[in-house]
């Protein structure tokens, strides 16, 4: 698929607009319950709606503040700030400046173009754009210093937002670019935490240098694996011509095209599969920055074919509106469609029981005991299960865990080989230049150590998704069975036989909570990396990273380096002159590192794996939290609907016809604005064509 700029910003704005429609009509509901529910407290008692009322609140807030975040991630000089000029369509952002850009920036939509700098502990600071520019940027040698001290430029900044008045930007695109990734360990772990906040990530790479060791090294070690959508842009394409001995002739350019082609595909294709799915040719693409950016300076309708830019945006278009905007608004619609049962149900109920008198009012709720106490049980044991998966999987994991730091002295003397600085062996015995050539060794095995963990956490993931998908299985049994009792109370309240739903209706049926539990929904703005996370509503993945890589295994790399290179200086004084000679010094030193190594795994193991237990628990305890103040509080609100009416009618005298019109007129509005949000969905699929 093709597609012009245009074009792509007609398709956002209908997604704009969907969002913006779909979220005035949850509004809607939300005021009609809010205010039903004011006056229902005087009347004949509230209808404990307000776990719906929360719900809608925050996913018509997410809708109405939603953007499609894009993530950029590239080496330094690869044309990332070329590439943005022209995808944003003006040159905003310099691109002969520096190449260092020193802090995350996040560009989204403004009235007026300003910078706004954000601190760790401080106020944030209001700049100007030059300013900006030149503040927080460093020049090459500042640059390599700190990533020799492993420093950060700027450590008390956390990130600044530069706003601005574009037309891409007020359909609902945000960019985030980052620094290169020939950069410190540090300022990588900052594109990483936005790695799972982001919808997409544009990767870019240029074709005059096809993946470098360092751009696969990051691939390999943030990227592979991890559930986010990459889409790779080789940038300066039209530079492989301007590289050929005979630029003119055609079939030199095709031979080397051709050639280029196979090399990335090569390097690549391992990145753009899906499940058994080859996406290659949706998520690859060759694009010409500097000429897109210079047809579009001249006239921003101008065919940008020729440049790879089209093809782009039709792969970027489908992603965005077919793929996360359906899936955002499919969760909007199930929500909605949910309070509607609900409130449809307390309705039902209530209407017959008004007609009851306090001592058969009385004799009903007492006849439904039973029936609550069943469903505290169901929440009991769902719990129990969460827990034990929890269990399980936090002693398994950290016992993968210690086996793999154990497992590091087995493949040591092979892995490690392709770690070692090109140095002279001999610098170590100057102390001239021992500094230098200890760094560069520790770098080297830093680098090492982290691609280890990084390959370990890849596993530690697929595990984390398995047992959410279980317990999403598990949830829609419960959903189930709970439905079953609380439509056996609503029966024994009401006298009303209720028709049995298959479980193909489970989704519209099942109460709220057990569609939470199994990701049908997600309110967590947080969590954009997948359509929504299989088995939980909330963000698993960025509680894991917070608490494995900075609590646990990010504290590995540190013990292992400081452990095993302090005494290797030692030892490789005492191996004398003649060994240092190029091949053989270098098995020298890994024979000595893996003897060193070895003797600390095992006190390492002991040491960080209840660190990294600790954190899968947290994982599982945050999902158990929540699925049990969801659960309760719907049982209590059940209960809490009964007493309502209880008190009223003892407390108050209600007119039935008054009564009953008015929490019909109710029923009425919310079915209405759940029929239009229904009728928006799809039309809005049947127009981007999905």
């Amino acid at each position: 698929m093709q597609i012009d700029p245009q074009n792509f910003l007609q398709d956002l704005g209908l997604v704009a607009q969907a969002k913006a429609d779909i979220a005035n009509s949850m509004v809607v509901i939300v005021d009609s319950l809010e205010e039903a529910e004011k006056i229902n407290q005087n009347k004949s008692g509230k209808l404990e709606l307000e776990r719906e009322i929360e719900d809608l609140k925050k996913a018509s807030s997410n809708l109405k503040q939603g953007v499609f975040r894009l993530l950029v991630l590239g080496d330094m000089k690869r044309g990332k700030s070329t590439f943005l000029n022209a995808l944003i369509g003006e040159n905003i952002l310099p691109s002969d400046v520096n190449p260092c850009t020193a802090i995350l920036t996040v560009l989204r939509y403004g009235t007026q173009k300003k910078v706004t700098v954000y601190f760790n502990n401080d106020e944030p600071e209001e700049i100007d754009f030059k300013i900006f520019k030149t503040r927080y940027t460093i020049d090459p040698a500042e640059a390599k210093r700190l990533e020799q001290e492993k420093k950060l430029a700027f450590p008390h900044v956390s990130h600044a937002i530069v706003e601005y008045p574009l037309s891409l930007l007020e359909k609902g695109i945000e960019i985030v670019d980052s620094p290169g990734l020939n950069d410190t360990e540090a300022r990588n772990e900052l594109s990483l935490g936005y790695i799972n906040n982001c919808h997409a990530i544009l990767f870019v790479l240029r074709a005059t240098q096809p993946c470098t060791l360092g751009e696969r090294r990051y691939l390999e070690n943030y990227i592979k694996d991890r559930g986010v959508t990459v889409f790779f842009l080789i940038n300066a394409w039209d530079q492989v011509k301007e590289s050929l001995i005979d630029p003119d002739d055609p079939e030199e350019l095709a031979e080397a095209e051709f050639k280029l082609h196979r090399v990335f595909k090569s390097n690549l294709a391992e990145y753009c599969r899906v499940e058994d799915r080859d996406l290659y040719e949706e998520r690859v693409f060759p694009v010409c920055s500097l000429m897109a950016l210079r047809k579009r300076i001249k006239d921003s309708n101008a065919s940008l074919e020729g440049t790879g830019f089209p093809e782009f945006l039709g792969a970027l278009d489908i992603f965005l509106t077919q793929e996360r905007a359906i899936a955002e608004l499919r969760q909007a619609k199930t929500l909605t469609k949910q309070t509607q049962i609900r409130v449809k149900e307390a309705v039902e109920r209530r209407i017959p029981l008004l007609e009851s008198d306090i001592d058969q009012l009385k004799e009903k709720i007492a006849s439904v005991a039973p029936e609550f106490e069943l469903l505290n049980e169901i929440c009991q044991d769902f719990q129990q299960e969460i827990k034990r998966i929890g269990k399980e999987k936090s002693a398994a994991i950290a016992d993968s865990f210690g086996d793999f730091v154990i497992n590091l002295g087995n493949t040591f003397e092979t892995d490690f080989m392709r770690y070692q600085p090109s140095l002279n062996f001999l610098d170590f015995l100057s102390s001239g230049k021992r500094e230098i050539f200890e760094r560069e060794l520790t770098k080297a095995f830093e680098q090492y150590v982290n691609d280890k963990l990084a390959e370990w956490s890849r596993g530690a993931e697929k595990e984390m998704e398995s047992a959410f998908a279980k317990l999403s299985q598990i949830a829609t049994i419960y959903g189930g069975n709970y439905t079953e009792v609380t439509n056996q109370i609503t029966e024994k309240l009401t006298g009303q036989k209720i028709p049995r739903f298959s479980r193909l209706d489970s989704e519209d049926n099942s109460p709220s909570w057990a569609k939470w539990a199994a990701g049908i929904f997600s309110l967590a703005r947080g969590n954009l990396a997948g359509v929504a996370m299989a088995g939980a509503g909330f963000d698993w993945k960025n509680i894991m990273l917070n608490f494995v890589t900075v609590y646990g295994v990010g504290t590995v790399i540190t013990a292992i380096t400081g452990l095993v290179l302090g005494p290797i200086g030692f030892a490789l004084l005492g191996l004398g002159i003649g060994v240092f000679q190029a091949d053989q010094a270098r098995k020298e030193l890994v024979k000595v590192a893996r003897k060193e190594l070895v003797k600390h795994l095992p006190k390492i193991a002991e040491e960080q794996s209840p660190k990294v237990a600790t954190a899968i628990a947290e994982c599982f305890e945050a999902y158990e939290r929540e699925i049990s103040t969801r659960m309760n509080e719907d049982i209590q609100f059940r209960q809490a609907e009964l007493d309502n009416l209880l008190q009223q009618k003892q407390a108050v005298e209600i007119d039935r016809g008054v009564e009953i019109a008015r929490i019909e007129q109710l029923e009425q509005k919310v079915s209405q604005e759940s029929a239009k949000i229904e009728n928006l969905y799809q039309s809005f699929a049947q127009a981007i064509g999905s």
